[in-house]
């Protein structure tokens, strides 16, 4: 008998910073869906966010490593490696890639309500589960958003689906629990140069274990071809 694929979560973002929210909204994730581990997707760049506030890939992946501590979460900047721009095309190379893993994509109330601006979302859809996390204001944009009218047919509740992650796709779940208002915009507000705190020379990816260095971090600043953020 072949061994069951281990179940990864993947949660993208900018990690500008990485805050006790995307903790405690993974570890929710591992324990409502079952999975094995979640990994955090730190992107170089994100077009939806100004790039001119946007920390060095390589202190937003180090204060990444320090919120995930002791967790079983892994942080890794593969997209600056493999060298996708967008959600889509980094989704399909990790399936390829990691053929031995199951994976569900992770996402809050706030970025399904601006899913159908992704590239390629009803792709995205197609590739993997998707499990949508409340975020304390977001939900009624997310429930009348575009996206939400063409996934409603392949939602359940987790109360009403606690197979979640080994549902074939297109399949959205949405998980509840108490909102976490802690938010990246609000610690950058109160510390603007809050990535001085982090060492970025020695920096090491937690998943292709290769350094991370200022030559990666500068693809933070390219400009990316369409509306798309994780």
């Amino acid at each position: 008998m072949s061994k069951p694929r281990q179940l990864t979560g993947l949660l993208g973002g900018s990690f500008n910073p990485a805050h006790g929210a995307h903790r405690r909204i993974s570890l929710f994730a591992l324990d409502a869906l079952g999975l094995d581990e979640v990994w955090w997707l730190v992107s170089p760049g994100n077009v939806l966010k100004p790039a001119a506030g946007m920390a060095p890939l390589a202190a937003r992946v180090a204060s990444a490593r320090e919120m995930a501590r002791g967790a079983p979460i892994r942080v890794t900047a593969i997209e600056a490696e493999i060298g996708t721009r967008y959600t889509l095309d980094t989704l399909r190379k990790l399936k390829q890639r990691y053929p031995k893993r199951r994976f569900i994509w992770l996402m809050g109330a706030d970025n399904l309500a601006q899913f159908h601006r992704w590239r390629g979302w009803r792709m995205i859809a197609r590739e993997m589960p998707i499990a949508v996390i409340a975020r304390p204001g977001y939900d009624p944009a997310a429930l009348a958003s575009p996206a939400m009218a063409w996934l409603r047919r392949w939602r359940r509740w987790h109360s009403q689906d606690l197979n979640g992650a080994n549902r074939s796709a297109p399949a959205l779940t949405t998980l509840r629990f108490d909102p976490d208002g802690r938010s990246a915009t609000a610690i950058r507000a109160a510390d603007p140069n809050w990535h001085h705190r982090f060492d970025r020379t020695r920096q090491r990816d937690m998943l292709t274990h290769r350094p991370i260095g200022e030559s990666e971090s500068s693809l933070a600043q390219r400009p990316l071809l369409a509306a798309e953020a994780h």
